[in-house]
């Protein structure tokens, strides 16, 4: 049986890296949101001028203003969010495959065999990984992005899912990397979906 691993987190936490090494060390498919965006416009479902278009909108209701993080979270156009969707699923059915991010654990959650984990940090872990990452800005702008993108994710899966991000009910297996650390956190993801039945 083919399995479907989704990771949801928080800004800074380590899940996309958490999740290229969980696909590395299973043999899965790896995607996240560049590959989603792709996968739509190769369907057809949107030409890259739409993409284009509909990733640099922020709907109103938002009130968030641009920033720097806006190319990892911005909210979506519906018509751009269910051409994400319609691709997440097509994904899934192919299945062994991690897809990270787009609220995919609620787009697949009438899906068999699937493990659907969220990956969170505290704000000081999180804070010292986005230096790391982008030691050319200063700490205070990074922690007031760190704590919109957080804000954004919320709102972003309020709006179009009807579900509070973050909330244990809505996954398998909550994961925090500052105390656990991003090795163990994917030892314990690949150790689970290695399982005969999850």
């Amino acid at each position: 049986m083919k399995k479907i691993i989704t990771i949801s987190r928080q800004f800074g936490a380590g899940g996309g890296t958490i999740g290229k090494a969980v696909a590395e060390r299973l043999g899965y498919y790896y995607c996240d949101k560049d590959m989603i965006v792709r996968a739509a416009i190769e369907a057809g479902s949107l030409s890259p001028e739409e993409v284009r278009y509909f990733d640099e909108r922020v709907p109103i209701e938002f009130g968030l203003g641009q920033s720097l993080f806006d190319f990892y979270n911005k909210p979506l156009d519906e018509r751009l969010y269910n051409a994400q969707k319609e691709a997440i699923r097509k994904v899934a059915e192919k299945g062994n495959c991690v897809i990270v991010g787009r609220n995919a654990n609620i787009i697949l959650k009438e899906f068999d065999k699937t493990l659907h984990v969220f990956v969170a940090g505290t704000e000081h872990f999180r804070l010292k990984r986005m230096i790391e990452k982008m030691p050319g800005t200063t700490e205070e702008k990074l922690r007031d992005e760190l704590q919109n993108v957080d804000k954004v994710r919320k709102k972003y899966c309020k709006h179009y899912t009807g579900t509070d991000f973050g909330n244990a009910q809505y996954y398998d297996l909550c994961l925090k990397s500052s105390t656990l650390g991003l090795d163990k956190c994917v030892e314990l993801i690949c150790d689970i979906a290695s399982e005969k039945n999850y």
